[in-house]
């Protein structure tokens, strides 16, 4: 009955859902099943409810929290290195070309951006 309820809607236009099937294993399958219960919903919901956070539609979600702390640290830079600056060029410029080589050594800089 269900099969031909969900046909049904899909055929009227009312709504389509897809579905998914993903393997994990029984210990992560208990944390979301004790989770939902603290949350009051049922196990799938909770996990649609963490998709939507964790893929970027949810303005307040797991991506907008990085977004806010890279904005954070970036002004805190900027204040640092206007301060540094300041103080004495010959140092800011030591602090950049350190960066410059950690960054390049942890493969986080390309090797054409060296110069």
């Amino acid at each position: 009955m269900r099969c031909f309820i969900t046909l049904l809607a899909c055929l009227e236009g009312i709504r389509h859902v897809a579905r998914i099937t993903i393997r994990i294993d029984d210990e992560i399958f208990a944390r979301l099943v004790g989770q939902a219960r603290m949350a009051g919903v049922g196990t799938a919901t909770f996990c649609r409810d963490i998709l939507v956070r964790y893929e970027g539609s949810d303005p307040s979600g797991f991506h907008f929290r990085f977004d806010e702390i890279q904005m954070t640290a970036i002004q805190i830079f900027a204040i640092l290195v206007a301060a540094v600056e300041h103080q004495s060029p010959a140092i800011l410029q030591q602090g950049h070309d350190d960066a410059r080589r950690l960054l390049i050594e942890k493969g986080y800089m390309d090797e054409e951006r060296r110069a």
